[in-house]
């Protein structure tokens, strides 16, 4: 019941930046509600041209910041948008400080937890320092060792990020240590 109770007010909270830079008109495109770094590149001197002008997100496809924006409206995304885009959602909120997607989307990610997308989780949650997604990941790929290890993916993974790989390493052994300790 408490975290339902935090999550409405993180909502409510994250919704009411938007009513309140409307009212003073203040940026009233959106973005500049939601995230102090928007809302600094708008603020620049190299922002300060007509008012037609935009900011691209290039890191961002069309449906991804459609996605972005949507969430940025609403505070939410409809079940089919956050599983095609949660991983891409996460980068942006960590690299355009947008605490309440980030949340939301550790959230999805957590919630849908399992060895075929485990890797992936850990990888995001690298990227974007998430200690609470990692170590969620890392264990669970740890006690789900032989779907994950042996997977196609995993080759792959290995490659792009062999500091993950020796994290999973190493709690792999910590975990085999700790068994045979009896902890």
């Amino acid at each position: 019941m408490k975290d339902m109770e935090d999550e409405l007010n993180d909502k409510l909270s994250f919704l009411g930046g938007f009513v309140a830079s409307f009212r003073d008109q203040i940026h009233t495109d959106i973005q500049a509600a939601r995230s102090d770094i928007l809302k600094n590149m708008l603020d620049s001197d190299g922002c300060k041209a007509p008012p037609n002008d935009t900011i691209t997100l290039p890191e961002l496809n069309y449906e991804e910041l459609e996605s972005l924006l949507e969430f940025l409206y609403s505070g939410t995304l409809p079940k089919e948008k956050v599983d095609k885009h949660v991983y891409s959602l996460s980068v942006a909120a960590d690299k355009y400080d947008i605490p309440f997607l980030q949340k939301f989307c550790e959230h999805r990610m957590l919630g849908s937890l399992d060895s075929s997308n485990a890797l992936d989780i850990l990888e995001i949650s690298d990227v974007c320092s998430n200690h609470t997604l990692k170590e969620t990941a890392l264990n669970f790929i740890v006690k789900n060792m032989e779907d994950v290890v042996f997977s196609a993916r995993f080759d792959a993974f290995a490659l792009k990020n062999p500091h993950l790989t020796v994290h999973i390493t190493r709690a792999s052994f910590m975990d085999i240590k700790n068994r045979r300790n009896g902890v």
